[in-house]
């Protein structure tokens, strides 16, 4: 399995890193991309990448700390974007949701950002939350998914899905998947095609059920397969093989 989404440098988890990458290896989670979200998660997220063979680095600023994007900010993302650990410049996009940047300046840093993974060659991990319209009209219009591109932690309706499907992109899905209200989720998990699904954590958040409440690690990622697994109607090995190979597809990662 590959953990398409985790945030190994999150406080809650530092200083535990050897024993959770364990627990992963342990229950078949070969791969995990660690997320930035400023500039500092970016940087401690290639340092993790360079530490474990069995991680992997996106660096990008969320869009909650859109204001921080300047252009010493682009220019040090661009730095360690050519790095060969670094597989994709994320999570980046828009959250009309808390709303913590002004959506102007959150429009600004998603645009330039984009650039910038245009620039150096590699895909995008967008974060959308309330903000469907608006995110895949900008995906549109600036060809965001070029080098392709995933969805992070899809929380949009079967035509969302299909139009950033078209415009390049994968659709991932966390613990929220196997929650009781999940309903939205796991039509669009049935009715995209097999090829374009990923599978992801979020942690330390989106703990899935069976283990709500408690912190959330990649080891936790298979109870996302299991419930993808069952919706489709497929063997949860086949999942787990289907949907790592569409990670090291998107990620651009041979080994």
């Amino acid at each position: 399995m590959f953990d398409t989404h985790a945030h190994l440098q999150d406080r809650k988890l530092q200083g535990d890193v050897e024993n959770i990458l364990q627990r992963a290896r342990e229950a078949g989670v070969e791969k995990i991309t660690c997320i930035g979200y400023d500039l500092p998660s970016s940087q401690e997220a290639v340092l993790l990448a360079h530490k474990y063979k069995q991680i992997y680095a996106a660096v990008g600023v969320h869009p909650h700390d859109a204001e921080t994007v300047t252009p010493e900010v682009l220019e040090r993302l661009k730095g360690l974007a050519k790095d060969p650990k670094v597989v994709a410049i994320g999570e980046i996009g828009l959250d009309y949701y808390r709303d913590l940047s002004p959506r102007d300046k959150q429009m600004e840093a998603f645009i330039e950002q984009i650039k910038l993974a245009h620039a150096i060659g590699k895909p995008i991990v967008v974060h959308d939350r309330d903000a469907n319209q608006d995110v895949i009209d900008t995906i549109k219009k600036y060809k965001a998914g070029k080098n392709g591109g995933i969805m992070h932690c899809y929380s949009g309706n079967l035509p969302l899905a299909a139009e950033a499907i078209k415009a390049g992109f994968y659709i991932s899905f966390a613990g929220p998947l196997t929650y009781k209200n999940a309903r939205q989720a796991q039509e669009v998990v049935v009715k995209i095609p097999m090829d374009r699904l990923l599978v992801e954590t979020d942690c330390p958040y989106l703990t899935p059920e069976p283990l709500r409440g408690k912190i959330n690690e990649p080891a936790h990622v298979r109870y996302v397969v299991e419930k993808m697994a069952a919706l489709r109607n497929q063997h949860p090995d086949e999942v787990a093989y289907l949907t790592d190979r569409n990670a090291r597809k998107v990620y651009g990662i041979k080994d």
